[in-house]
């Protein structure tokens, strides 16, 4: 037993972990169209949107009930604070498999020749009452139950009266903005915590004069919307989804990495050995100082900037988003590969950081200006 949670331990180190759900996404939403077609001739859509769904919600139960058994674990997700975002990844997972198999049995009847489930029950009437207000009273029923339970079994998360003079550790934002504070790590506070809530905001309201597709209005499908569908599962399941669970289960005392079985030591230090762009170009690979002047000594990173958001959209549209961009036309093209690339930079944040512990690829403190 204590081999495996040593192993589970090591595995749940963030640039592994990383991976793990990377390749685990690309095996059920493949990106391209080449592995599509494998994908679609070996079935592995089918079998997770059917009984291989199932089988992988039951091994997340057995995992959940296995780690259960050590203490550390526990203190973890049984945190009154951690539990509704424990039940949240259960719910995640279901939701998603419900609307795939839905989306696959549509997908069969349409490629049969028939029509999407929701289109033939759309012609059925259902009376408000009693048929909606009888399932509301019901929802409402269970729901309040749920609520009374749980305030019964597990105790108001309150601390001691606040206390300028101790903080707490680690000390952590609410759930939902926990994706924010882990961005915190690879971005400085004006990006993490302004640019990219208003960059998110901004895509969310310009969805619906981006995407101008008529087909998957009022049903689901996943052969019709393949590119909205991957590109939107990749940011929310494995970025926002992915910065969640870490900063609530593997963040620490200090803001350090633990695995789900390690205890939290509050004297556990790691040296953190981060260098600038600017830095390892003049310093490590030219053996030479940093140039005095601020542009100059910026100008590796400028111009990577200008070749990934000034270069990039363009190639992209002449290559992978080749259709997406026929579709789109140049404006809408042009808006939707800015936002793209603007969310791709966290994972390629994370991976210099892990990888060349690279902290910021254009650094100014002068100005309080650093990416």
């Amino acid at each position: 037993m204590e081999t495996i949670k040593h192993f589970i331990n090591t595995i749940a180190a963030p640039k592994i972990l990383f991976n793990i759900v990377v390749l685990s996404y690309l095996i059920i939403f493949p990106p391209f169209k080449f592995f599509q077609k494998i994908h679609d001739a070996l079935g592995v859509r089918r079998l997770w949107t059917k009984k291989g769904g199932m089988a992988i919600f039951s091994l997340m139960f057995l995992a959940f009930a296995f780690g259960l058994t050590d203490g550390n674990f526990r203190l973890i997700v049984l945190k009154p604070d951690n539990v509704p975002i424990v039940a949240l990844l259960f719910l995640v997972v279901f939701f998603v498999w419900l609307a795939l198999h839905q989306a696959q049995d549509n997908d069969d009847a349409i490629a049969k020749g028939g029509k999407p489930k929701e289109w033939a029950e759309s012609r059925e009437k259902v009376l408000v009452f009693p048929d909606l207000v009888y399932i509301e009273f019901i929802a409402l029923m269970i729901v309040a139950a749920l609520l009374v339970v749980w305030a019964i079994g597990l105790p108001a998360p309150l601390e001691q009266a606040a206390n300028p003079t101790v903080s707490p550790n680690p000390s952590k934002a609410p759930w939902y903005f926990l994706g924010l504070q882990e961005m915190l790590v690879y971005f400085d506070p004006w990006i993490a915590g302004v640019v990219f809530p208003t960059v998110i905001l901004l895509g969310l309201m310009c969805i619906p004069y981006m995407d101008k597709n008529r087909k998957g209005l009022g049903y689901y499908t996943y052969q019709d919307r393949k590119t909205a569908i991957n590109i939107f599962m990749f940011f929310w399941l494995v970025l926002w989804m992915f910065l969640i669970s870490i900063g609530t289960f593997l963040r620490g005392p200090n803001w350090n990495f633990f695995g789900p079985f390690e205890y939290w030591d509050h004297n556990k230090l790691e040296a953190l050995n981060n260098i600038n762009l600017s830095e390892l170009v003049y310093m490590i690979w030219l053996n030479q100082g940093l140039p005095s002047n601020i542009l100059w000594r910026e100008a590796p990173g400028f111009l990577i900037l200008i070749v990934y958001f000034g270069l990039l959209p363009a190639i992209l549209a002449k290559t992978i988003f080749k259709d997406l961009y026929a579709r789109m036309g140049v404006v809408r093209y042009s808006i939707f590969a800015v936002l793209f690339l603007m969310a791709l930079t966290l994972p390629i944040k994370m991976y210099l950081r892990w990888l060349f512990n690279i902290k910021y690829i254009v650094a100014i403190p002068e100005f309080f200006f650093n990416i």
